[in-house]
């Protein structure tokens, strides 16, 4: 009897823990919609990318695919935050997935009629992007809303195994479709599975935000019964990007996070290495570009004992300092499979690391911030990658992609370790009392 009790126990502490499924109806529908939805999503990022190609011929024409994303994330997410700090984060959520369906549709009839038109792939791109930075703050600061704290670390890992799970298969399934049966089944599944996310949507309850919790937290002697108007007006982006200036420990969130994705990404790389240092081909750019992702994945997998974890910040330097180090050292190998498995060790590292900084954001911020800060969350993951790639290419064509790589993971530890130091509050964070 002993027996048959401990080792599920044992389990959990190992692998990803399915208690937020278990206990939340909300959380589970919302999990499964985000996972199918993920997946299509991934599928029509790679039909794009190809039909774009197909038309122009121009890798350039593919690249600026990434610009077009990049400005509408950046701007629509800090206000998008903002959005979800002053209306029903709900309703927001549904009519952003919705934007998103219609899109994908847009995408279905235009390539059934024959339009051929890249403008029109860019502004789709554009509007899905706009979408995104939408929903992506809502989303997240309903998730503090559903489960209790607790539970969060474990929720923040199976959130990570719905995007990962989605960069992996998504673009899988989408070429194998697109040369079988051509653009539109890509597109096509993606509406199908839309249609789950909005379903989970559609079944959540209303999410206001806590206005309680925005006057505690800026002590501006605010009356509870302040109008409307008043309450939009200070769901501003700047109320938000001021809040955050007087928190370290969530500033230390962003600025880690930074130290990885801008000093030490070497995805701009991977072309280059693939041939110079391997001596592969596209494949093997496909397998250096795909092992950070299946280190993430198996992160996220793996996840059971993060939930025990109570120095979130401190677990946050280690595996910033870990990616760093994962980095460094991949630029100094030149057996591929090495190679594979530092970038592997990277991803999982930066699995932990979201896990607890997405922890502390949902968690340290009162409710009535969520939305602000996980706005900011966005423009950061968004905007630090290809900052990263601008300047590991650039370092490489300087220098070289070895300096490049071993370079950007030692300034990456570096940096974190002086953050560190400058703000050792941050180590001692306790999960058990969170303070921003």
């Amino acid at each position: 009897m002993t027996e048959t009790t401990e080792e599920p126990v044992h389990r959990t502490r190992i692998l990803v823990d399915l208690t937020p499924l278990r206990t939340s109806p909300d959380y589970r529908r919302l999990w499964f919609g985000n996972m199918v939805s993920w997946i299509g999503q991934g599928m029509t990022a790679l039909a794009v990318s190809l039909q774009v190609y197909d038309i122009t011929g121009s890798a350039f024409s593919v690249g600026l695919i990434g610009f077009c994303s990049l400005l509408p994330l950046v701007v629509f997410g800090l206000y998008g935050g903002a959005v979800a700090d002053t209306f029903d984060r709900r309703k927001l959520g549904l009519a952003s997935s919705s934007g998103s369906f219609v899109l994908s549709v847009v995408l279905v009839v235009a390539t059934v009629a024959g339009v051929e038109q890249v403008g029109l792939l860019y502004a789709v791109v554009a509007l899905q992007a706009v979408c995104f930075a939408l929903n992506s703050p809502a989303r997240s600061s309903m998730i503090a809303r559903l489960l209790p704290a607790d539970q969060l670390p474990a929720a923040n890992a199976l959130n990570s195994m719905t995007s990962t799970t989605g960069a992996l298969v998504g673009p899988m399934l989408g070429g194998l479709m697109v040369g079988w049966w051509g653009y539109r089944s890509a597109y096509t599944v993606d509406v199908i599975t839309f249609t789950a996310s909005l379903y989970a949507m559609w079944r959540l309850p209303a999410m206001l935000p806590d206005r309680g919790d925005d006057v505690k937290s800026e002590k501006e002697g605010a009356k509870s019964g302040e109008d409307g108007e008043k309450r939009e007006k200070r769901a501003s982006v700047v109320d938000g990007l001021r809040f955050l200036a007087g928190r370290p420990n969530l500033r230390m969130t962003f600025f880690t996070d930074l130290c990885a994705m801008v000093l030490a990404q070497p995805r701009a790389l991977f072309p280059v290495v693939a041939v110079v240092w391997y001596g592969g081909d596209a494949k093997t750019a496909g397998l250096l570009v795909a092992a950070p992702g299946l280190g993430a994945l198996l992160g996220s997998v793996f996840s059971g004992w993060l939930g025990r974890v109570r120095r979130h910040g401190l677990a946050v330097i280690v595996a910033v300092s870990c990616w760093g180090g994962a980095i460094a050292v991949f630029g100094l190998t030149r057996q591929l499979w090495l190679g594979l498995t530092l970038l592997a060790l990277a991803g999982c590292a930066d699995t932990v690391s979201m896990v607890f900084r997405n922890t502390m954001l949902q968690t340290a911020v009162p409710d009535a911030m969520r939305g602000r800060l996980q706005g900011v969350f966005i423009v950061v993951v968004a905007g630090g990658p290809r900052l990263g790639d601008f300047l590991a290419g650039s370092v490489a064509d300087l220098a070289s992609p070895s300096v490049a790589a071993t370079g950007g993971g030692i300034a990456c530890v570096v940096a974190v370790s002086l953050l560190a130091l400058r703000w050792r509050g941050f180590a001692r964070y306790d999960a058990q009392n969170p303070q921003p």
